[in-house]
């Protein structure tokens, strides 16, 4: 026998549809449940019998599929819930520079040089100067924290005025990211429709329009002195080297001419819906049994994902998958698969900051008790003549579907439902100084009416909307995470 709080569910993303990596590492995902089949199918024989019996059941295929149920949690990068997403979203993320030695000391960063503030690296996305990167997981404490960088470079990028303390050997957990951008003194400022430089080329950055950005540090030398200046807006359009324009933003905004400040602007990765297809191997096994039984399922893809924001509850989901083939035996993929990640479980109350319709809050009196997003990719299974299970994955169009039931305190909405007004929905989170904002840019509601059920029951309104391609972001569906941002 074995109990369902002795299964352990681990995946890793494959390079090729079907094919397991080769030694692969397997990252531990958190779950609250889950459905998937590894199952094979029968048909019973359409001979006709004398006796009026049938002959044994014929096995002709087998199939691999069903849900993973989860909650929510800020999507660590490389993290199973993050690769989830990118198989929802046909596309992989877009990340900040960033470099990491992922377990392994002294193997991406290299050194840290106390004299010139430098940073020798391995190659990959460079860093710029003017970013803001976070340093973690390094030996000397003074090494750890948030830093300008001042001379960009993918090897030796430096930053200088950090006071680094020399490391010859970085140890297996030291990572550095990239998590804003900071100008200097009075460089930054507050536009009436977005942010201004003079020195700061805002282009050099790695910004792009829809993305979400929070303006304005901890420290009031690193926010405008208009606390109506300090928050969370959108990049509404293009970005030339001295402005990036903004909507969504906060409730009083004003201009700011960011005197004596050297303000900080924190951004994060993002994802937005495209059309490449992201499998992975995921394997349950069974560790409450004597010899723990291991169900290996290959090619397996996000089919529909639906997200919850309800009032009282945490933030939850499910991703439904549908892969190619699968196995079982006694042997792991991976006798020691990564940990499950560690971020605390978000919830809607506590941990939601805004849900904004059209750029405005939705706040009294239409108060909102439940957001549901569904997500459908639309795949069918492809089969063949001489092949169990499934050979390919066929993707049709990408359907998101929302259901925003408010109290029914006045008629805006309605109003908005009636006439076919085409807006666009966001939802921020953020707990322990990580955030995600989901984002539809271009929402149009298509159903729903406010109805008195009963006596003594509050009044509240369901509304369905459907989602369409905006323009500007040339997408359905956007996610930006913030690993790390000031309040």
């Amino acid at each position: 026998m074995t109990d369902s709080n002795r299964l352990r569910l681990t995946t890793v993303r494959e390079s090729s549809l079907g094919v397991t990596p080769v030694t692969p590492r397997m990252r531990t995902m958190r779950i609250t449940g889950e459905g998937l089949k590894y199952e094979p199918q029968f048909v019973q024989s359409a001979e006709l019998r004398s006796d009026r019996m049938n002959a044994d059941p014929i096995k002709i295929n087998e199939q691999n599929s069903g849900p993973v149920n989860f909650e929510f949690s800020y999507p660590v990068q490389d993290g199973s819930l993050a690769d989830f997403m990118q198989s929802m979203m046909f596309n992989p993320w877009v990340n900040t520079p960033t470099r990491d030695n992922d377990g392994t000391a002294d193997s991406v960063i290299t050194a840290l040089t106390g004299t010139t503030d430098v940073v020798t690296c391995t190659s990959g996305p460079a860093f710029a100067a003017g970013q803001i990167a976070r340093f973690s997981g390094f030996a000397t404490g003074a090494n750890n924290g948030v830093f300008k960088c001042t001379t960009g470079g993918a090897t030796a990028p430096a930053f200088l005025g950090a006071g680094f303390v020399t490391e010859a050997a970085p140890p297996a957990p030291a990572r550095i990211k990239v998590v804003g951008f900071q100008g200097a003194s009075g460089d930054v400022t507050a536009l009436a429709d977005g942010l201004g430089s003079t020195a700061l080329d805002f282009t050099t950055l790695g910004l792009v329009p829809g993305q979400w950005v929070k303006i304005g540090g901890s420290a009031a030398g690193d926010k405008f002195a208009a606390a109506v200046c300090n928050g969370w807006a959108r990049i509404s359009g293009a970005i030339t080297a001295t402005k990036i324009p903004l909507d969504n933003l906060p409730v009083g905004w004003t201009t700011d001419d960011g005197s004596g400040k050297t303000i900080k602007v924190w951004f994060g990765d993002q994802i937005k819906n495209g059309v490449t297809m992201t499998s992975q191997t995921i394997e349950r096994g069974f560790m409450g049994q004597a010899v723990p039984t291991y169900i290996a399922q290959r090619g397996m893809v996000v089919g529909q994902a639906s997200f919850n924001w309800t009032t009282e509850q945490v933030i939850s989901g499910s991703f439904t998958m549908n892969g190619l083939t699968g196995e079982q035996g006694t042997t792991p993929l991976d006798a020691s698969p990564d940990a499950e990640t560690t971020n605390r479980i978000m919830a809607a109350n506590v941990d939601v900051g805004r849900i904004a319709e059209s750029g405005a809050s939705v706040v009294s009196p239409n108060w909102i008790r439940a957001l549901t997003m569904n997500v459908n990719n639309n795949l069918r299974m492809k089969t063949a003549v001489g092949n169990i299970g499934s050979v390919d994955i066929g993707v049709g169009e990408l359907a998101i579907d929302v259901t925003l039931e408010t109290y029914f305190g006045d008629n805006a909405l309605l109003t908005k439902l009636l006439a076919g007004t085409v807006g666009n929905l966001n939802c921020r989170t953020a707990k322990d100084g990580q955030a995600v904002v989901m984002a539809l840019p271009r929402l149009t509601f298509t159903g729903g009416a406010p109805s008195a059920g009963g006596k003594n029951q509050d009044v509240t309104m369901a509304l369905a909307g459907m989602v369409s391609k905006d323009a500007l972001t040339a997408a359905s569906l956007i996610w930006d995470r913030f690993e790390y941002f000031e309040a």
